[in-house]
């Protein structure tokens, strides 16, 4: 299964907003990157991702699983966008800072070192392992 890394303002919506979700969870809704969204539209339940505080905070603070396919964003008029449904796993121990995450030279090919722009991104198994064990977490 693929690994995901969902950006979001903490101030517009939080890992404490994630909790607080629920079984249930979210739709992640309002992006609006053909890149993001085309990684979206790959994703299968259960497949997990990192949840990371961007803007203020610029850490990794949870993990969260899909848990609903992706579906159209019913208020992007022309049907281009859609999203996946989220709900929070765990917190990490510790939070992975990005400048953490650029100063591990095991993760300077990270999509999020280079192109941190991307609101929805890759992460590959051993980037996976690696943000883990940085944020306390064992699998």
């Amino acid at each position: 299964m693929a690994h995901w890394l969902y950006k979001s303002e903490p101030e517009v919506w939080s890992w404490d907003d994630q909790v607080g979700a629920g079984a249930a969870g979210t739709y992640w809704e309002g992006v609006r990157n053909h890149l993001a969204n085309k990684h979206m539209k790959a994703m299968e339940v259960g497949e997990r991702g990192f949840f990371y505080h961007s803007n203020e905070g610029k850490a990794v603070v949870g993990v969260v699983e899909v848990v609903a396919a992706w579906a159209p964003d019913l208020a992007d008029s022309k049907g281009t966008f859609g999203a996946v449904t989220l709900k929070a796993v765990e917190a990490l121990t510790r939070p992975v800072t990005l400048t953490a995450i650029k100063a591990d030279a095991r993760l300077a090919e990270m999509v999020l070192v280079k192109n941190s722009r991307l609101s929805v991104q890759p992460v590959t198994d051993e980037e996976w392992r690696i943000i883990r064990e940085l944020g306390g977490l064992r699998d």
